[in-house]
């Protein structure tokens, strides 16, 4: 087999990357992970710089931060004199921001969000900087020791996935991700957008190749994508290979910056909040006088709501209100702020969150399953009129997006021939009534995890291209 006769696609995600190949009849996916086909986009640096990826580099920063106390301390950033007068007298230290120095390591996610950014061009870590392109170099590294075990020539040519529309500017971010892909060793590659890759993946499995207008919904875990896209073919050849000459023609794009990550933060804010002491009551004794407030929950949000930032509690200004709660309040109260306390300091809010995904998955086959979170002995039953209630602004949201798109392109609803649904999130019930309610017996779903990484693979064998000076692209 020849490195011409078969074709690579990566699906470089924001939460999660795929990789799969295509041989001219048959797509396989690139098994990532030792048990999956899908690999976390994060990156772990511990204080010597070395670097670990995926699945390993989450579970090594959770670990590394259970139980671990942290002690912010003030960074010193110079010296100045002592005396206006005397410049040469003894010096004094000038502090800056407070440091968690005894921080093992640092995790990185979501990069991909921030390519497109100008006003970013690096980040701190650990007193070096480091551009963000040298952040995503090591995970492109693993994604191509990876494949390069796997398939069966060397790897030679590849397609990477891209939004249509990139967070900031479309050049910028391609600029870097092509940077960082040369940093890594591919020799040659194509950016091919990803709603594009989805459709041409269910295109290819279909038994004919039907023309029409099809919106590609692309519902992943960090933003949600809508792409309006006329296909036409006719037969055609090239060279040895019989296949179907296509025009894709994009007539419209819409989306929105959030995805299910952010479905996941609502679900904890609604269920887990009020079982971790939010609505409490904190009483306590000030100068001899006892004091009844409002526990201050909203000081404790923003860092259950970001796991990879909840070790940051574990500090005495936030656990110490914890402890007068537990020794103060009642039975009930007792338990939830117990559970508060174990949650920071064994840095569990990973684990709600892996619970929330899971459960979140159950409900778009049953009407109610149980949120069990087994290291807090929490069992807290959740219904799927629950779950629709709780993210009844996003779905409003999305429909304005739909109408929206349709609105910007002058076309109406019945124009689609198929609605492709791709990403975890796009097997959201709510989510699929919404789009059935607008496109009625023209919504498939479509390989939710991998039909990006597919689609690419497939791109990839053909030579697919975008022409982005005018959306429109001749796929020869």
């Amino acid at each position: 087999m020849r490195s011409a006769d078969i074709g690579i696609g990566i699906d470089f995600g924001t939460s999660n990357s795929a990789a799969a190949w295509f041989d001219g009849k048959n797509v396989r996916m690139i098994p990532l992970e030792q048990y999956s086909e899908v690999m976390p986009t994060a990156l772990h640096l511990d204080r010597e710089y070395q670097s670990t990826t995926g699945s390993d580099a989450i579970k090594r920063y959770v670990e590394e931060n259970r139980g671990r106390r942290v002690e912010m301390v003030a960074e010193i950033i110079g010296q100045a004199s002592q005396s206006v007068q005397d410049p040469d007298a003894d010096r004094g230290n000038i502090y800056g921001s407070l440091v968690d120095r005894s921080l093992p390591g640092r995790l990185i996610l979501g990069v991909k969000r921030l390519l497109g950014n100008k006003q970013q061009d690096t980040l701190e870590i650990f007193g070096r900087n480091f551009r963000l392109v040298a952040l995503i170099t090591p995970i492109l590294i693993r994604l191509q020791n990876t494949i390069n075990h796997t398939i069966p020539v060397p790897l030679r040519r590849i397609h990477i996935g891209r939004p249509v529309e990139f967070e900031g500017t479309n050049s910028l971010a391609i600029e870097r991700l092509k940077e960082s892909s040369d940093y890594a060793g591919y020799s040659h590659i194509s950016f091919f957008p990803e709603p594009l890759a989805a459709t041409l993946s269910f295109l290819h499995g279909q038994t004919t190749m039907a023309n029409g207008i099809t919106l590609a919904v692309d519902f992943g875990g960090g933003t949600l994508d809508f792409c309006l896209v006329e296909c036409t073919s006719s037969n055609g050849t090239k060279g040895r290979r019989n296949r179907e000459n296509l025009q894709f023609k994009v007539l419209g794009t819409s989306g929105l910056a959030m995805g299910g990550d952010h479905i996941d933060q609502l679900i904890f804010e609604n269920l887990i909040f009020p079982e971790l002491g939010k609505g409490e009551r904190w009483s306590r004794t000030v100068d001899g006088t006892i004091v009844d407030t409002p526990f201050p929950f909203q000081d404790y949000e923003q860092g259950l709501l970001n796991w990879a930032i909840t070790y940051k509690l574990n500090q005495n200004q936030f656990t110490a209100r914890i402890a007068e709660c537990i020794h103060s309040s009642s039975d009930s109260s007792t338990v939830k702020f117990e559970r508060l306390r174990d949650t920071i300091q064994h840095n569990y809010s990973f684990n709600i969150f892996s619970a929330i995904k899971e459960a979140k998955a159950q409900l778009s086959d049953i009407e109610e399953t149980v949120l069990s979170i087994p290291e807090l002995d929490m069992n807290v039953p959740f219904r799927r009129d629950q779950f629709n209630a709780i993210i009844a602004d996003l779905l409003r949201l999305i429909e304005d997006k739909i109408c929206q798109l349709f609105s910007e392109t002058q076309l109406d609803f019945h124009h689609v021939s198929r609605v492709v649904r791709t990403g975890g999130s796009s097997n959201i019930s709510a989510v699929v009534e919404l789009l059935e309610r607008y496109f009625p017996e023209k919504v498939v779903q479509h390989d939710p995890f991998n039909s990006v990484a597919s689609g690419l693979a497939i791109a990839n064998y053909f030579d697919h291209q975008i022409d982005y000076a005018d959306d429109e692209a001749t796929l020869t």
